[in-house]
């Protein structure tokens, strides 16, 4: 997967405006088919421009591949990450386990379970989840790192391995709904305050 960055926040040289429209059209039509069943390999530019009702060219103007393009759909899909307050460690950690597999788009129950084993065959989609998580998993990093610095965690504190602990069990609740009887309502709160008795410090 060669090419990682959006054209969309690339320089535009002078002339028409982009449509935003078009923008729009775009990102949903591609959605819809991967909701629909597509893979992203079978995923096309082609079958993208059909949908969205505009040229292949159009496409081409706003990014530079499908890899691109799939960037920023499945960005759109999972939403902005809420933005810790930065007051309490542990309500900043509550916020964030809480977005934990959460989506607002219903097709993201159907999107993204499906794309867990082509995320495991190929480096490449491999490269493309890690590029859109990473940003969640460095606002989850700061507020554990702010909790190191402050002396409420525990100055030996592995953060990937708190990062894990926090993330795993909300995941694997809401994308395999692995306990039908935990209360998603409060189970981040639950989480993050079963994990932070061995975070603190002592």
């Amino acid at each position: 997967m060669s090419d990682m960055t959006s054209t969309a926040d690339a320089p535009r040289s002078p002339g028409r405006p982009r449509s935003v429209r078009a923008d729009e059209a775009i990102i949903e039509a591609t959605l819809d088919l991967l909701a629909e069943g597509s893979t992203i390999e079978a995923l096309s530019i082609e079958a993208i421009a059909a949908r969205a009702g505009v040229g292949k060219a159009t496409i081409y103007r706003r990014w530079s591949g499908k890899d691109a393009l799939l960037m920023d759909a499945l960005r759109r899909l999972k939403g902005v990450p809420p933005q810790p307050a930065g007051h309490s460690v542990r309500d900043d950690l509550v916020l964030l386990v809480g977005a934990v597999g959460h989506n607002v788009d219903p097709r993201a129950a159907r999107i993204m379970p499906c794309l867990v084993p082509e995320v495991n065959r190929s480096p490449d989609h491999f490269q493309l989840y890690q590029n859109i998580i990473e940003p969640r998993r460095k606002l989850m990093r700061e507020v554990l790192r702010r909790g190191v610095d402050s002396g409420e965690l525990r100055a030996d504190l592995d953060i990937e391995l708190a990062m894990a602990l926090l993330s795993g069990p909300m995941l694997i609740q809401r994308v395999l709904r692995w306990h039908p009887e935990l209360d998603e309502r409060i189970l981040p709160e639950r989480v993050v305050d079963s994990v932070l008795e061995g975070l603190r410090a002592r």
